[in-house]
């Protein structure tokens, strides 16, 4: 069992950046791929990032590409998400996610909501225009 925790979120004005933070604690999650999603309400959670257990490869939504990147550090056991110019459209709660199979997974598959086995609670944030 891992346990994933968030935090980092808050209010910004657009343009600005933020960082948020997944901790995560139980065996196995250094070599489980990681990702990052966000949800608004009355919408479906979507796919933000991605990166595999090596930190080697990473993967992004065409809507962040340029502006985010995710990082971890597997000696903290802490996944990291960094936000760039932001904008208003980025306002959302945001999850942090473990794929404990990333080996089973495709392009088409990884950035869906079900290739992910364990979630945080979300951390909120807010882009002001």
């Amino acid at each position: 069992q891992v346990q994933l925790e968030e935090s980092g979120g808050g209010l910004v004005q657009a343009g600005g950046s933020l960082r948020l933070s997944c901790a995560a604690s139980g065996r196995g999650a250094s070599s489980y791929a990681m990702g990052w999603f966000r949800q608004i309400p009355g919408k479906e959670r979507e796919f933000v990032a991605r990166i595999l257990g090596s930190g080697g490869s990473t993967y992004y939504a065409d809507s962040v590409k340029g502006r985010f990147t995710i990082s971890r550090d597997n000696a903290k056991n802490t996944v990291y998400l960094q936000m760039n110019s932001l904008k208003p459209e980025d306002t959302a709660v945001y999850y942090c996610a473990a794929d404990r199979n990333p080996a089973y997974r495709t392009t088409a598959t990884f950035a869906r909501f079900s290739s992910y086995d364990y979630w945080g609670q979300g951390t909120q944030v807010t882009v002001s225009s």
